[in-house]
Parts: structure tokens; C-alpha cells; sequence
């Protein structure tokens, strides 16, 4: 009692220090702890819907555990589903009908801070001790500068996904999954060479997935979509030639992607649950999804970071606080998100309680605190509860943190649409000219970015 009672004088004369030479700015606010006498009410977006039952169980667990802690605040989830409808999302923004504490894409945050539609939670952020040990990549996507303005819930990094089974019929060591791109490509040969209809890798080509997975293949080249004025692309490049004629060598030269192209996520998911496929990016949920929608089986497949490793295609989501959110209120819901979504045995990142209720314990999904010792601790707590064999992804966990991870670009969308394109004609055509699709895609590209701005 003594130490605190000194901390909390000390604390005053350092407050009242700063004060004095200048240092709030806090522009006026009230920055003081939310008084446990100060009834606040919290709109809190992206509740479970009821048919995720146990997801939905578990936040109502936590939101009497949070109002016991806390008897002054209220906690009033949302469960609109899907969280984010894109029909109505932006209407609600610029009607400044969001909940106080919003559910927000990683690719809208920064499209959201410019147009001022989210608060500025800087002055308030000291208070959540969680804050400093978030991963800096991760806290970045909530940052403008030096303002900060939410807080993430889930994020992933790409990889490479692929088939443990397949690898050891093919002579492959499934402990060391490829490295490099040239890898890959030889890993694909062994892998088809087994015949029955298997393919070595696969890619995505429609429905604006051919030009995501193009992204992600180019980050992990080095590339980018676009300069850094974000006006102009840039996937016109050495490195977006590479990606593409690394693919045309494996579809035509080598013969190691099949015949079946045009493909998308769920196609190559069936396969891969199938035994049939042998490797493609994607992030550690895949493996969920090979299990509960096609019947796969969580130890035939294992998780790598991704060839090349100069970067790779990062996302997620996560909280902004609505503008016209009271101080209280923005006090209250930080104190809801540090309970709920960002500390390690608590909330949703209860490993324990999610493995009781049968839910899957043991991807690296989310990684929200890095490699420091807090990220060390959840990632033990994940382990010592998971229910699935943590090992198959223990070359994507070790390697996470040195791979950079960039979000996507501006304009997504347009550009994924421009780039699908380019994929599938690599892939449904021998003669493909790369050099003059990644032109004619250029030129469609810097139009969009130009109509955006």
C-alpha cells in the first residue's frame, strides 16, 4: 500500500511538471482515469452473431466479467452480421450513425482518420498498459503520425499453406517447408510428379483474387502496388514480372498447377482437403476452413512464412472510436478493449475457455503483440491449450516478426480487378505477353487511382 501511495504522489509531481513546461496535449480534454463513480453506457460494435454460439457465449461471459470489474460501465454489443455490411458501412460513417466503439477493416482505417470520422484517442491511450507491447506493425494501421485512433481485434499475415501428407510421399520434409521461390517451384514438380490427379501449387485468377494473391506474391518479391505517392502503380516492375513469370515457368514449363485454372479460395481449398493439392498462399485460418466447410484434417497440413520473405500481405481488423464519442465514453471503451481484445488469458484471447467450448486452439492467428515477452506469453497460453498440433505451424510462428507485412493498397479492389486479368492469362495461355499485360494493366490502374483522387 505504502509503494502505491508513493507511485501515485510521484505520478502527481511528474503530471503537474509536465503541466508546467508545456507538455499536455491534451488540447483541453479531461485525460483523468474515468472515475468509478461516472456512469458511462458503451455502444460496442461486432458482437457475435447468435449462430456463433460459442463466440457469443464467450463475449457475454466477458461483458459480465468487464461490468463486474467495472459496475460503473455498461457494455451494449451490436451483432449486426457480417460485421461490416459494404452496402451500408460508409452511409452510416458520413450519417454518424457508428457505434461509439466501431468495427473498422484494417484497409479502412486510414481512408476513415483522413476524412474525420473517427476520434482522436491519443490524449486517453496512456491509460491502456496493453498499448505499448502491441506488435508496431499492428499499431501502426491505427496511427496517424504521432495521433493514434483504435485498437486491432484479429490480424494475419500471408503464407505458405501446403499439404504434410503430400510432402512426405513426395520426399519432402514437412519440418522444412520451401524458403524461396525456386523452392517452391521444385517442391510443385515432386508433388505433381505423384500423379492421381494431384497439383504441386495453385493459384487464385478470379473475382479480384487473382490480383490479391498477386499482391501478396509480389510483396513477397519486394515489390509494391503503389509509389508512395499512392497515385500511381508501381506493380510494373522486375519484381511483378517475376511473380508472373514464375508462375507461367510452373503452369507450362514444369506442368505443376493443372489444367483446372480460374480458380478461386473455396476451389482450391476443396482440393487441398481433398489430398489433392500440394501448396498455395493463405493465412492460418485456412486451416479452419479446410476442417469445418470440406472435412480436412488439422495434422495433414502445415503453414510456412512466405518464399521469398522480403515482405508479404498483412490485414485484419479492429476498433475506431465514432467522433462524437464523449471523453468518458472513450475512456470506458479502451477500458473494454484492454479486457477484452488485446490482454494475453482474458477476453478473447481466453485460450483455455475457447478449447472448453470446443473451439479450434492453436493457429497463429492473431499475432497481436509480436515477438516481445508479452507475444512469448500468448503464444505459450496458446500452446499450452491448443487442441490442434501447434508444431505443423511452427516454421510460419518462428519466422513471424522478421517478415515485413504491408497492407493493401489504395483503391484494393480496382486494382485486384485490373490484375485478375493479367493472372489468368498467365495461366490459361501459353503465348501470354507479361511484359504487355502488366502495360495495358498499368494503364488501367493509374486511371482508377487518378478517379480516386
Amino acid at each position: 500500500m505504502r509503494s502505491r501511495i508513493l507511485a501515485t504522489l510521484l505520478a502527481a509531481v511528474l503530471g503537474a511538471t509536465a503541466a508546467g513546461c508545456g507538455g499536455d496535449d491534451s488540447g483541453g480534454q479531461d485525460t483523468a482515469p474515468l472515475g468509478a463513480g461516472t456512469k458511462v453506457s458503451i455502444t460496442v460494435g461486432c458482437m457475435p452473431a447468435k449462430s456463433q454460439e460459442a463466440q457469443r457465449k464467450e463475449w457475454e461471459e466477458d461483458v459480465a466479467a468487464f461490468q463486474r470489474l467495472h459496475p460503473n460501465i455498461t457494455v451494449v454489443g451490436k451483432d449486426a452480421f457480417p460485421c461490416i455490411d459494404p452496402n451500408t458501412f460508409q452511409a452510416k460513417l458520413a450519417g454518424g450513425q457508428m457505434e461509439d466503439v466501431f468495427y473498422v477493416y484494417f484497409t479502412d482505417v486510414r481512408g476513415i482518420i483522413a476524412n474525420g470520422q473517427a476520434a482522436d484517442i491519443t490524449p486517453y491511450i496512456g491509460s491502456v498498459k496493453q498499448f505499448p507491447n502491441l506488435d508496431p506493425a499492428v499499431e501502426r494501421v491505427f496511427k496517424d503520425g504521432d495521433k493514434v485512433y483504435g485498437l486491432p481485434r484479429q490480424n494475419y499475415a500471408m503464407g505458405l499453406f501446403y499439404n504434410r501428407k503430400l510432402f512426405s510421399r513426395a520426399g519432402l520434409n514437412p519440418d522444412a517447408p520451401p524458403k524461396t521461390w525456386a523452392e517452391v517451384r521444385e517442391a510443385a514438380k515432386k508433388i505433381s510428379a505423384l500423379g492421381d490427379g494431384i497439383t504441386g501449387y495453385a493459384e487464385l485468377s478470379a473475382k479480384n483474387q487473382g490480383g490479391w494473391h498477386f499482391t501478396t506474391s509480389l510483396y513477397s518479391q519486394g515489390g509494391d502496388m503503389v509509389d508512395g505517392s499512392g497515385r500511381k502503380s508501381a506493380f510494373n516492375s522486375p519484381q511483378g514480372r517475376a511473380v508472373l513469370q514464375n508462375l507461367k515457368d510452373m503452369r507450362w514449363t514444369d506442368d505443376s498447377m493443372g489444367t483446372k485454372q480460374l480458380l478461386i479460395d473455396a476451389d482450391i481449398q476443396r482440393m487441398m482437403a481433398s489430398g489433392k493439392l500440394g501448396m498455395y498462399l493463405g493465412a492460418p485460418d485456412n486451416a479452419t476452413a479446410l476442417v469445418d466447410q470440406f472435412k480436412g484434417k488439422y495434422e495433414d497440413y502445415g503453414m510456412a512464412p512466405i518464399p521469398g520473405s522480403a515482405g508479404t500481405l498483412m490485414g485484419g481488423d479492429g476498433w475506431l472510436f465514432n467522433p462524437k464519442a464523449s471523453p468518458d465514453k472513450i475512456k470506458a471503451g479502451l477500458l473494454w478493449l484492454e479486457y477484452y481484445g488485446i490482454t494475453p488469458g482474458q477476453g478473447q484471447l481466453n485460450y483455455a475457455r475457447a478449447a472448453k467450448y470446443g473451439r479450434p486452439v492453436g493457429l497463429p492467428q492473431p499475432k497481436l503483440f509480436g515477438q516481445n515477452a508479452v507475444g512469448q506469453k500468448d503464444r505459450q497460453l496458446r500452446a499450452a491449450s491448443a487442441n490442434l498440433p501447434v508444431g505443423n505451424f511452427k516454421p510460419y510462428e518462428d519466422a513471424y516478426g522478421s517478415v515485413p507485412g504491408k497492407l493493401e493498397p489504395p483503391q484494393a479492389q480496382q486494382l485486384y480487378a485490373v490484375l485478375d486479368s493479367v493472372v489468368s492469362a498467365v495461366l490459361t495461355r501459353r503465348d501470354a505477353n507479361i511484359d504487355q499485360l502488366l502495360a495495358d494493366a498499368q494503364k488501367k490502374a493509374d486511371a482508377a487511382l487518378a478517379r480516386a483522387n
